[in-house]
């Protein structure tokens, strides 16, 4: 038999998410052949955007799955094709998460509107949503 967690308890390990960013956490949009391996490797590419997350930027989870809250937009810094991202605490500037970027939903955690971007231009997010294993 697999491991299984309740509900509760899937919910409760992705609102700490959350918890553990803070109230004023950044998005990173980075252009770059392939993502850090992990968070705790420096950041790879070219930085495209750097989107301040709103005080509550994530949804209470329900499910076992939590969604991005509030509008995430900004005006890119560099031309470039986003394909990935991070997202740092507010505390320690630590990187707490990170997936890659994509246009559909079939290859990528995050979805924005647009992943070749031009300096000046505006960069919506218009997806992210976390899941949590082991049903």
């Amino acid at each position: 038999m697999a491991l299984q967690y309740s509900t509760t308890l899937r919910n409760n390990k992705l609102d700490q998410v959350e918890s553990t960013t803070g109230t004023a956490g950044l998005l990173k949009l980075l252009s770059g052949a392939t993502a850090p391996a992990t968070c705790a490797a420096a950041d790879t590419g070219t930085t495209v955007a750097i989107v301040a997350l709103p005080s509550d930027w994530m949804a209470a989870a329900s499910g076992g799955t939590k969604a991005k809250s509030g509008t995430w937009q900004v005006s890119a810094v560099a031309t470039a094709s986003i394909t990935y991202f991070r997202i740092y605490d507010s505390v320690s500037a630590a990187c707490i998460v990170q997936g890659l970027i994509s246009q559909t939903t079939a290859s990528g955690e995050m979805i924005v509107d647009s992943s070749a971007v031009t300096s000046g231009q505006v960069v919506t997010v218009n997806t992210f949503t976390l899941t949590a294993g082991n049903a």
